[in-house]
């Protein structure tokens, strides 16, 4: 590739699907691109509930950026946390005293969560975006079994062992009906004074129906695989507390020592750096392009951006928008350096939704069609390897859930660090 030193500067903030496809995509673009994440890997944010329930490890989802991105010259990788963005001055300014100029500036930093005005419920039932969080709902998870078997006292066995996830989308129910396995199946037989079986897994969800961006009949048979294989699917009540000790939903307390977010998230603070409208989650109102309001040279992509479809819903906060809109980035971008100024308008593509339930349970809906149990199943496993990044990592996971699918094993039932609740 030729010197660059004269190119345009394209910062990425953001390391996740949004930022690296548009990264990716822009390989032979005469552009400087700086790419800043505060961690030093992509995530494949799909399967980090396998890391949360010990069904894998973290390097089976997760690859380093430099790694990744090693054979496009056109990149610089920033290990950094962005502070402050000025529009006016075209900067970014890192954490570390570092401002960073800019030509083009992509922001796709993501979400965090959100726990509807009550961030003193934090503390008490952590929410999963990273993979630090992962390991945080893991060692909780497992070390509430291990706290059970250490009491003697069976009412603070029983509160040990009821487990609550507090949120029926994709997230929430595929961490309550991996949670029933692990405790009906992958530990059996491995404690002396309690039974895993006995513990219980609630899934408590404020709106009416489990996975309500699917259709009903989806949702219905979602929850009666989840009752199938022991979880308690409670709906159309949100909670009104949750504290160390448990939660109150409907104005009833429930002894729960492991309780688990899956119910909100909100948009990246980054957000409100832009100085332009946003909506209701600090996501950012966008031109149709992708483009910030008044700032042409200013893109969002991913679960930061706030963006209608022609059928009046949003584009949704999923992976595969988030792909497509790294990509229309790129596409934009790339014809504006060859001097092309058509207005290329961003059009999502819904190729549906999917969820795991539990082994050889899952609901599909897929442009119409809607699967459910074995088949859809199989075809969600399929899916997920397919779109890993490298082979090593389809790989390997293969291979894990070859193993946990045959002898219902967990290989990642290590417990790194002390604390969190338990003993």
């Amino acid at each position: 590739m030729k010197d660059l030193g004269a190119a345009p500067h394209l910062i990425v903030i953001g390391g996740g699907f949004g930022g690296l496809w548009c990264t990716r995509a822009l390989e032979r673009a005469p552009l400087r691109i700086t790419l800043v994440d505060r961690a030093n890997h992509h995530l494949f944010q799909p399967l980090l509930y396998q890391v949360a329930t010990a069904g894998l490890s973290a390097g089976d989802i997760a690859a380093p950026l430099r790694h990744i991105l090693r054979a496009q010259r056109n990149v610089t990788v920033r290990l950094g946390e962005v502070t402050g963005i000025d529009t006016a001055a075209r900067t970014v300014k890192l954490a570390d005293g570092t401002t960073l100029g800019y030509d083009l500036l992509l922001v796709a930093s993501g979400v965090t969560h959100a726990y509807f005005g009550h961030d003193e419920w934090a503390a008490h039932a952590p929410g999963l975006k990273t993979l630090d969080d992962a390991m945080t709902l893991r060692r909780r998870i497992l070390l509430a079994f291990e706290a059970a078997e250490n009491t003697n006292d069976a009412t603070e066995r029983e509160a040990w062992l009821t487990f609550a996830i507090v949120g029926a989308g994709p997230t929430g129910v595929e961490l309550a009906g991996t949670l029933a396995e692990i405790a009906h199946h992958t530990l059996a037989g491995e404690f002396r004074h309690i039974d895993p079986s006995h513990a219980r897994v609630r899934l408590v969800e404020a709106g009416p129906r489990v996975l309500a961006s699917f259709p009903p009949a989806l949702s219905d048979k979602a929850a009666a695989q989840l009752r199938r294989i022991g979880v308690d699917v409670l709906v159309g009540q949100p909670v009104q507390s949750i504290d160390a000790e448990g939660y109150v939903r409907g104005g009833q307390r429930v002894a729960a020592r492991t309780v688990l977010w899956a119910a909100g998230v909100a948009a990246s603070p980054l957000g409100t750096l832009l100085g332009v409208p946003q909506d209701r989650a600090g996501r950012v109102q966008l031109q149709p392009d992708l483009s910030v309001p008044g700032h042409p040279e200013v893109f969002v992509a991913g679960d930061l951006a706030a963006l209608m479809q022609a059928n009046g819903r949003p584009v949704p906060g999923t992976a595969p928008a988030a792909k497509q809109m790294g990509a229309h980035v790129a596409r934009v971008i790339a014809a504006r350096l060859m001097g092309r100024g058509e207005e290329l308008p961003f059009v999502y593509r819904d190729w549906g939704n999917l969820a795991t339930i539990g082994r050889m349970a899952a609901v599909v809906e897929l442009r119409g069609l809607h699967l459910s149990g074995l088949l859809a199943w199989w075809f969600w496993l399929a899916a997920h390897v397919f779109f890993l990044i490298g082979f090593r990592n389809r790989f390997t996971v293969l291979i894990n859930w070859a193993w946990a699918y045959w002898t219902y094993q967990r290989h990642a039932r290590v417990v790194f660090g002390r604390g969190d609740g338990a003993p």
